[in-house]
């Protein structure tokens, strides 16, 4: 898995830190919530929207993506030192995210009445004094 160590900056440290833990955690929490998305529109997506052998594609690239961002949490979380990921280990996560984006507006298009999105209520900053 790509994850990189920052580069050290005392001037700059914590600061740095900071604000890649909140960017990036933001982004790993999105992703999170658009791969278990989409696996709820496939198991409401009909066959005239996609053929059931690209589901159980799609199904397994989000299942595999779910692991690998699993894995990437874990890592961030049990390493002391700010790390960042890599794009070539994001790039495809972005690119599952736009075939849920796709789906979403198939789906619509087809009259498929879709939940609500489950929005992650926003985590109160704590206060550094």
């Amino acid at each position: 898995m790509g994850a990189e160590p920052l580069p050290q900056d005392p001037e700059h440290q914590d600061s740095d830190a900071e604000l890649l833990e909140h960017l990036l955690g933001s982004l790993l929490s999105d992703f999170s919530l658009w791969f278990d998305r989409g696996l709820r529109l496939l198991d409401l997506c009909p066959d005239t929207v996609m053929p059931a052998g690209q589901r159980q594609d799609l199904a397994e690239a989000l299942q595999e993506a779910r692991r690998e961002l699993q894995a990437a949490v874990a890592l961030r979380g049990a390493t002391p030192a700010p790390m960042a990921l890599s794009m070539e280990t994001m790039a495809p996560w972005h690119q599952l995210v736009l075939r849920v984006w796709s789906l979403s507006a198939r789906l619509r298009g087809s009259g498929v009445s879709l939940p609500p999105i489950d929005w992650p209520q926003e985590q109160p900053r704590s206060a550094k004094g």
